[in-house]
């Protein structure tokens, strides 16, 4: 086995497997854009709907509700039906929540079509990673399922620079734009093309090699290596992965249970740890709520939308970064400094906001140059973020976890992960009508140590292994 990882990547279709990832982190792009539109929106909902902060906040968070269950289904389908046929079904969800969350007459209305798009961010959140990671080379394939971050955070970025370009033509989120529809439904329907793009480059991709051994389609996984690599290591890998997994056994939820003691395997627990440590340490706050948190803070609605432009510009830049380390360094020394790195901004953030003072509007004022420090501090953390857990986390569930229960530990993980999504967004806009930013920043920063110690005391290094070869350490 470690003759094949050491040939493989000089013997690989690079062209090939470039492509097919590009392909899957469409569905990252989606992700992303799905994910920050609603960020300039909120006001636009919020008079159209005419809806109180919770009923906004639901509004915000409703996606995720549909996430977590996209997350949790799309697992087990893919373990059923394959990879590329759930992420098609995926691709379409994405055209029917664009359409339908711009032309909705009512929160009701908009909140069905917002789940719609949330079950298609919730598979593409785990199949896309997923599929890059049973396709691609052990020494390139922490790289390529960075790309999913990538495509995450240019999916962001171009949401937040939609919605201040559409906002800045129309003169607000809420004025009439083109063909007498408001502006806010237009920011939902620039999702339409990068939509139909993935669903079209979709029908050109093959399946997941090890799905096909795990349904005993062995002919058709040799030939969809063989593309990638060549006959003779195809047919050596394809030996490989049938140690890890049984045709006569089709995957199935139960698998996550260890035969052996009756309990969940540890691993799964790891994963779901990781999950859910992405999202407590505050990071969809800034992303969904980043114009409310800036205007909260002092900055008017047109600056608040061109901060989020700025934070999605250093997300991108540092996402590069994690590109760069990620086969270099290792994912656990990575995951650690992010955690300590979140936890120093977070408190940064944390004492600016408690230093100032509400005006008569109850509006935030910083004293002196806090507000360009709050700034600074703000995009520390999307840079620690953006070359730590944002991409290390899809990295390490798209290959910690053995081929025979992949798909069920996945629909656990992504449970948990939009679920985590869902609480963080609901109460953002509760905690800081209440407590205020200093305190719920507090919290997040006490996050970011957590996630410091859970990664140094449970998480395992994968770098330069084969799924095969963590697979067996599992077992």
């Amino acid at each position: 086995m470690n003759k094949l990882t050491n040939e493989l990547p000089g013997s690989a279709n690079l062209p090939r497997i470039i492509f097919l990832s590009v392909v899957a982190t469409l569905g990252g792009f989606l992700f992303g854009f799905d994910s920050g539109v609603i960020n300039g929106t909120v006001d636009g909902l919020q008079q159209a709907f005419n809806s109180d902060a919770i009923g906004t906040g639901f509004n915000v968070a409703s996606m995720l509700l549909g996430c977590a269950a996209g997350a949790f289904f799309a697992g087990t389908l893919a373990d059923k039906f394959g990879r590329k046929y759930v992420l098609l079904l995926a691709a379409f969800a994405f055209m029917v929540s664009a359409w339908g969350s711009g032309i909705a007459g009512s929160s009701t209305e908009f909140v069905i079509y917002r789940i719609i798009g949330g079950l298609a961010v919730g598979a593409a959140s785990i199949l896309s990673p997923a599929y890059i990671g049973e396709i691609a080379p052990p020494q390139i394939r922490g790289r390529l399922i960075s790309l999913q971050q990538l495509a995450i955070v240019l999916g962001l970025f171009f949401a937040f620079f939609s919605n201040y370009s559409l906002a800045a033509a129309s003169g607000g989120v809420s004025n009439e734009f083109w063909w007498g529809f408001e502006t806010w439904q237009w920011m939902f329907w620039v999702e339409l093309l990068p939509a139909f793009l993935f669903f079209f480059f979709l029908l050109f991709i093959p399946e997941s090699p090890r799905y096909l051994v795990a349904v005993g389609k062995f002919e058709k996984a040799t030939n969809v290596l063989a593309s990638l690599t060549n006959l003779t290591l195809a047919k050596q890998q394809v030996e490989d992965i049938k140690t890890t997994v049984s045709a006569q056994h089709k995957p199935r939820f139960s698998d996550i249970i260890n035969g052996k003691t009756g309990k969940v395997h540890p691993i799964v627990w790891v994963g779901i740890a990781l999950a859910a440590l992405q999202q407590f340490t505050g990071i969809n706050v800034v992303f969904y709520y980043g114009s409310v948190l800036w205007q909260a803070a002092g900055f008017t609605e047109s600056d608040a939308l061109l901060q989020n432009v700025i934070t999605g510009s250093v997300n991108i830049g540092f996402t590069f970064v994690a590109i760069y380390l990620v086969e270099r360094v290792g994912r656990k020394p990575l995951l650690m400094i992010g955690g300590l790195g979140q936890a120093v901004m977070l408190g940064i953030l944390a004492l600016l906001f408690t230093s100032g003072t509400l005006d008569a509007d109850n509006r935030l004022i910083l004293p002196g140059n806090n507000s360009l420090y709050a700034l600074i501090a703000a995009n520390g953390y999307v840079a620690f973020f953006a070359f730590t857990w944002g991409p290390i986390m899809w990295v390490m569930l798209g290959e910690m976890f053995s081929n025979r229960f992949r798909g069920a530990a996945l629909a656990m993980a992504g449970l948990v992960q939009w679920v985590s999504n869902f609480l963080i967004t609901i109460t953002f806009p509760i905690l800081l009508t209440s407590i205020g930013l200093g305190v719920s920043y507090g919290i997040y920063a006490a996050f970011g140590v957590v996630a410091f110690v859970v990664v140094r005391k449970y998480v395992t290094e994968t770098k330069g292994k084969t799924l095969e070869e963590i697979s067996h350490s599992q077992e």
